[in-house]
């Protein structure tokens, strides 16, 4: 991708008082499980992503993370969630929490894509060791 389209700088505005349009934005992102910012909100930012395949089982210690679908279908597993193990599956128009703690998977079959929230500085692979699916955070879009 080239940085003419993302760029690690917070634009000014940080995407507030302006229409976002999600759509526009998802359509420059070149490769799946590359979460790019389209906005802030206090200390949490609005991050959309193409996903496709399976990512890496992982867990965010400290914060919650919020998965809204905004076209396809994603299956996120769970070990040790507040039911115990399994997973859900959510279609476009629905959302889900997975809560602080709590290990998990998101896994597409077909391209999905999805507007991420979670707070600045929380790196996608979680708190375990950097592996070839970690992006670098504040990548703008």
């Amino acid at each position: 991708m080239s940085t003419s389209t993302h760029s690690r700088t917070a634009p000014a505005a940080r995407g507030q008082c302006e229409a976002i349009d999600l759509a526009e934005k998802i359509a420059l992102i070149d490769g799946h499980w590359q979460p790019r910012v389209v906005a802030e909100m206090n200390d949490y930012q609005f991050k959309v992503v193409k996903l496709e395949g399976e990512f890496v089982w992982h867990k965010h210690v400290d914060t919650d993370e919020t998965f809204i679908v905004l076209d396809g279908e994603l299956r996120i597993d769970f070990r040790g969630g507040p039911s115990g193990d399994g997973s859900i599956a959510l279609r476009a128009g629905q959302m889900a929490v997975v809560p602080k703690g709590v290990e998990h998977k998101p896994c597409a079959h077909a391209e999905v894509k999805l507007l991420l929230i979670e707070p600045r500085g929380v790196v996608n692979t979680g708190d375990g060791a950097i592996s070839e699916r970690t992006v670098g955070n504040d990548q703008w879009i």
